[in-house]
């Protein structure tokens, strides 16, 4: 598999740098011919049976993707745990726990030959409501919203020295976190709850920020976001202290 280093000439031939160019717009090179994923691996993805676990096939049956994105991409949910099984290369896929719940937005790049016409996500069976809706939440951003890929942000976030979650969750996706929560009433966990209060409250970074690629601009926002974070603790503590995904509940101590 061919990778391309962010200071490297970005392959679509405009001669600036990858970082400057086409990181994070990764989809742009494939449909132009210059995928960097082999063939056989989205034919192994787009093979696997399409899965209906949790609230998946009511979600998406009620949400018109057109209408809402201006695409006409269909989603397609299949097994998270035959995913792993094919050993494609995704970084979230090694920072989750073997055999867990949640759900991952498959790279688009690994199935548009196989299948240009889904984007697919690959889910558990005990997938909770708003892990479901968070991995949605990816899918509406990326086809109308920042246009970022998920999973994607790791080396930019190592370089600037910026938390991860304030760049792979910008302003428009937690438009669209916001928007499936209310559309499905959906309690979000612990960490959804926090981005979904920095979206209400205006911290997030937009997307053409993120990938504007102004490390400066990042960083000082990313500051912002952890002052306020600090500034508003309790606050936040007590918006979550009874969500899933929060250790330390204040339930178990009062008992």
């Amino acid at each position: 598999m061919m990778k391309v280093g962010r200071n490297d000439p970005c392959p679509c031939g405009s001669g600036k740098k990858f970082k400057k160019c086409h990181l994070g717009r990764e989809d742009e090179l494939f449909q132009e011919g210059r995928s960097a994923f082999p063939d056989e691996m989205g034919k192994k993805i787009t093979s696997l049976p399409e899965v209906a676990y949790g609230r998946s096939r009511e979600m998406i049956q009620a949400l018109d993707m057109e209408s809402l994105t201006g695409t006409r991409f269909g989603v397609r949910f299949i097994d998270l745990h035959a995913y792993e099984a094919l050993n494609v290369t995704d970084e979230r896929l090694s920072n989750r726990k073997k055999g867990g719940s949640g759900g991952v937005m498959v790279n688009i790049q690994k199935t548009a030959t196989s299948d240009p016409d889904h984007i697919y996500v690959a889910i558990t069976p005990t997938i909770s409501d708003s892990a479901l809706i968070h991995e949605l939440a990816h899918v509406f951003d990326y086809l109308g919203g920042s246009k970022l890929m998920p999973g994607l942000a790791k080396p930019l976030s190592f370089e600037l020295g910026i938390p991860i979650e304030h760049i792979e969750h910008p302003y428009e996706f937690g438009y669209w976190l916001k928007y499936l929560q209310e559309q499905f009433q959906v309690e979000l966990d612990a960490d959804d709850t926090i981005v979904g209060y920095l979206y209400e409250q205006g911290m997030l970074i937009k997307g053409a920020d993120i990938t504007g690629q102004n490390g400066l601009a990042l960083k000082t926002r990313s500051d912002e976001i952890l002052r306020f974070l600090s500034g508003n603790s309790a606050e936040i503590d007590a918006l979550i202290c009874e969500r899933t995904g929060y250790i330390g509940s204040r339930i178990k101590k009062e008992e």
